[in-house]
């Protein structure tokens, strides 16, 4: 088998059009077409149908794509090995995180371990936990941490962290005048809430639920600091974890009321490819991050 040529078929496939493939490979689209009709010709099958612009699998591609997926994810392996062999303790790790880990977590683990491996590149974006999984499971970044639990068949998830999910609102506000927080005051309040399947907003809407509340939603964001400058600014109270409205709490801009449910907490997994090379920097990092989960979890 032409390995170049099922490489072509393979990202063609993966990306579902031809000159993006013809792109991500630095040759013409003509080229990505006749590396898949010459595979085609070779093994005299069809692997691929065009429907205008969009490559369609057949069954024969399908069965392909999925043989070659785990031939470039070895690939990949074998050549992470090899690089940590020649540099060791140097190194590069690639790290995509939902926002609030990736804000407000993630820098009290990554500075230090800079600090520690001043050799080792580390590079971080922040993305949402469904592409941050996408990512992970096709081998694009060495670590991901995301904002709730997946089943995923590539990928082995851990949980990092959990930590209290609190109601904030602005100093001297109604709510922060009771000493024992009734369920019904939400129901008064104008909630700021967070986009539609993100951790604090399930954890908000089930605990109405629970509680029967009927409430108004008056504002949508996706945003911790916007939702933080909106509560500052008088416009609602929302639903938060503690850490993320910290540094606000401390400087009085911000007041914080915890709700006496066990159910009000948010986790934190850590997720990587089952089939990932751990180098002895990346080891180092997954050490070091749950070194200070247990310090963090103790402090609380």
């Amino acid at each position: 088998m032409n390995l170049n040529q099922l490489k072509i078929f393979y990202l063609a496939a993966k990306r579902g059009n031809l000159s993006v493939a013809a792109e991500e490979l630095l040759i013409t689209q003509p080229a990505v077409t006749k590396g898949i009709q010459r595979l085609q010709e070779f093994y005299d099958m069809k692997f691929v149908d065009h429907i205008g612009k969009k490559l369609i699998l057949t069954d024969a591609g399908e069965v392909l794509y999925e043989i070659a997926e785990k031939i470039f994810e070895l690939e990949s392996k074998a050549e992470e090995s090899i690089r940590d062999f020649q540099e060791r303790q140097r190194g590069r790790i690639r790290i995509l995180s939902s926002e609030s880990f990736g804000d407000y977590y993630l820098p009290h683990i990554i500075i230090p371990f800079s600090k520690a491996y001043p050799l080792v590149r580390i590079t971080m974006n922040i993305l949402p936990t469904d592409q941050v999984v996408e990512h992970t499971a096709t081998l694009n970044n060495d670590l991901g941490f995301i904002s709730y639990p997946v089943e995923h068949k590539k990928l082995l998830i851990r949980e990092v962290l959990e930590d209290q999910l609190v109601i904030i609102t602005p100093p001297g506000h109604f709510l922060t005048h009771h000493a024992k927080f009734d369920p019904r005051y939400l129901e008064d309040q104008q909630l700021i809430m967070h986009e539609t399947d993100s951790a604090p907003r399930g954890a908000l809407e089930n605990y109405i639920r629970k509680h029967d509340l009927s409430v108004e939603v008056h504002l949508e964001l996706s945003s911790n600091r916007a939702i933080k400058r909106a509560v500052e600014d008088g416009i609602g109270v929302a639903l938060i974890s503690r850490k993320v409205a910290n540094e606000e709490i401390r400087n009085k801009r911000l007041s914080a009321i915890p709700l006496p449910d066990p159910s009000m907490i948010r986790k934190f997994y850590m997720v990587h490819h089952k089939d990932k090379y751990l180098s002895e920097s990346l080891q180092n990092f997954i050490d070091m991050v749950f070194k200070w989960s247990a310090d963090y979890m103790q402090n609380l």
